[in-house]
């Protein structure tokens, strides 16, 4: 409850200074964390991934309910040269880089330049939905466009990050083995959450019981966790497929579909605080300090490269050079991916493992705030405001 409170007046104050709150709930995981007074209980800390986990499934749903099947259809393929060329744009350039300033190997330098790689879709997915709701952008879709390049994006930089830590600790795992069980994932977890969507319709839909609001939003949001779980054993795109289920609801049953959206909004008040405090809670700024200039340097290596990747993802579409502007500010943030993945190589024993976990650590305290002020501050400079 403490934490809540804090994190709800940190978050206050700092939009009086025109910054989005996340960044006062981040700071207060940060300060009350185990890195600087330890003061969050112990208990808490042990269930945070749980927490932040259902936190991610209410704010990805809301995201999946807020995806028009006519704004889908016109960032198609846009969305997926979005999802595929930033990520690996920035994760070969962060190898590369590594390579050069840390004396890494080409799998070490592949292992950091993936963690780097994913987008955030605790900071990205919220400041979209903020956008949707304002208005910005939404004439071209671009909101739509970076809520699907973003959450796909997610998959492409954990499967090689996967593929690259299982080389480093001698697991042999062939290239063609990584380019198969990339569209697996992603199709996997489409299906997954069609699937899981047309059973809440139906259940929803059954005529022997009449379900209250409150008994639906229950039963959303039971089936839309237990399938995040499911497909995250199975090594399916669970986010995306959590996205893909509340844009099936929203398909087939619009009516349930608005009051899951509002019932939604009143709980992610409270979700977004556990969300960004226990994120902030993951930082380890005495690690942050020590991966010092360098690792600087190799993460602004990777923002240039994944920002050139976006200008090519979005040439030749319908938005304008301002648009694509935002669309490279809106793909910087780092959080969520970083703080789950940033210590499995050094869980995995590797030399280099705490080299890149400093890294991907700095990589959240410099990008998360980065991002998120970047998104609120241009998107009323560079997008146009639905009348």
């Amino acid at each position: 409850m403490l934490l809540l409170i804090i994190g709800f007046i940190a978050a206050k104050l700092v939009s009086y200074i025109r910054l989005p709150g996340l960044i006062g709930m981040l700071v207060v995981g940060v300060v009350l964390g185990p890195y600087l007074f330890n003061i969050l209980d112990a208990n808490l800390l042990l269930v945070s991934q749980d927490l932040r986990h259902f936190a991610l499934v209410v704010i990805l749903i809301r995201a999946g309910l807020g995806l028009q099947r006519t704004n889908l259809k016109k960032v198609g393929l846009p969305a997926l040269k979005m999802s595929l060329i930033p990520c690996l744009f920035e994760g070969f350039s962060v190898m590369i880089a590594s390579y050069y300033l840390l004396d890494f190997s080409l799998i070490e330098g592949g292992m950091l330049g993936f963690i780097l790689a994913a987008v955030s879709p605790a900071v990205v997915v919220p400041s979209m939905i903020e956008l949707q709701e304002a208005g910005y952008g939404t004439n071209k879709g671009i909101p739509t466009l970076i809520l699907a390049g973003a959450s796909i994006d997610d998959v492409f930089a954990i499967t090689l990050f996967s593929f690259f830590l299982s080389a480093a600790v001698g697991v042999e795992q062939s290239i063609l083995s990584v380019i198969v069980k990339i569209p697996y994932t992603i199709i996997g977890g489409i299906v997954g959450g069609i699937v899981v969507a047309l059973i809440i319709v139906l259940v929803l839909r059954s005529k022997r019981v009449a379900f209250n609001q409150t008994e639906s939003l229950l039963i959303l949001l039971t089936f839309a966790v237990l399938y995040f779980y499911i497909g995250e054993k199975l090594e399916l795109a669970s986010l995306l497929g959590v996205m893909v289920l509340g844009f099936v609801i929203l398909d087939r049953e619009p009516k349930y579909a608005k009051q899951f959206s509002i019932s939604l909004a009143a709980i992610w008040v409270f979700a977004q605080i556990i969300l960004f405090t226990l994120v902030g809670a993951e930082v380890n700024i005495q690690l942050a300090l020590e991966a010092g200039v360098i690792g600087l340097v190799i993460i602004l290596v990777g923002l240039v490269a994944r920002s050139l990747g976006v200008l090519i993802a979005t040439a030749n579409t319908n938005l304008s050079f301002k648009e694509r502007v935002f669309c490279i500010i809106a793909y910087l943030p780092k959080a969520t991916v970083q703080a789950a993945i940033g210590s499995l190589p050094l869980t995995a024993g590797l030399e280099s493992g705490g080299v890149i976990l400093a890294i991907a650590v700095l990589s959240i305290v410099v990008t998360a705030p980065l991002g998120a002020i970047g998104i609120r501050l241009s998107a009323p400079r560079l997008l146009m405001k639905k009348s």
